[in-house]
């Protein structure tokens, strides 16, 4: 498959848990787009029973080009599940891709987990990040959680039953990194990435080291500071 590098880092057995692993990226916008490239290069999703499911009900603005990896100038006014089914063949046509142009929510959030092994949180608002955070707990599934505004991030990897999304925010972690100050190309690229990065780790069964805690970024100062979830 011509995937040197990955084969330096993952035993046999990794490989095969990752092609095998069934994978729910919530969201295809800056974060989404840039994740789900990330784990179809690993091979997520490309060996027998493998699954990458991916969802978002919005279609591409000219707004996205700035930091959407799956907008493009052809993309423009297409739905972004159709540009991610695309751009999934190109890179692994081994993958298994259920992208579907809908919106989470309270009424379907459970049905979207059906089969999953891990979330990826890559949404947009609290309210669809809460409603997806109570889906995986009530599932038993761990949640990898992302979330970036202008110069700041944070990810988090919550474990089922045991860590809240609901307390991150309510503590103020959070709320500032969904107001509406723009993002540049590099910040969701990053938190993406480290998105990426902890789901490997949890779908080879390696243990993840923001289990229960949350990486803040301020890329301005960079400054990073690592705290628990309570």
């Amino acid at each position: 498959m011509g995937r040197h590098d990955r084969d330096l880092i993952f035993s046999e057995e990794e490989k095969a848990r990752l092609r095998a692993s069934r994978v729910l990226v919530a969201g295809l916008g800056g974060l989404g787009g840039q994740v789900l490239e990330l784990l179809l290069r690993l091979g997520v999703g490309s060996g027998p029973g493998g699954l990458l499911r991916a969802l978002d009900p919005d279609r591409f603005e000219e707004s996205n080009l700035n930091r959407q990896l799956l907008a493009t100038r052809t993309s423009l006014g297409r739905p972004k599940a159709e540009a991610a089914r695309g751009r999934a063949a190109l890179v692994d046509a081994d993958c298994r891709v259920e992208a579907l142009e809908a919106a989470l929510d309270s009424r379907n959030a459970s049905a979207m987990l059906d089969g999953i092994d891990l979330a990826v949180d890559c949404l947009d608002s609290v309210e669809a990040r809460l409603v997806l955070a109570e889906a995986c707990a009530a599932r038993g599934l761990k949640l990898v959680h992302g979330a970036v505004a202008g110069w700041y991030g944070q990810v988090a990897v919550l474990r089922p039953r045991r860590d809240s999304l609901a307390r991150l925010y309510r503590q103020g972690a959070g709320p500032g990194l969904e107001a509406a100050l723009g993002n540049p190309a590099f910040s969701p690229a990053l938190v993406a990435s480290l998105e990426a990065c902890e789901a490997a780790k949890l779908l080879a069964g390696r243990e993840s080291a923001l289990a229960g805690r949350v990486l803040r970024l301020d890329l301005l100062e960079m400054e990073f500071e690592v705290f628990e979830l309570g």
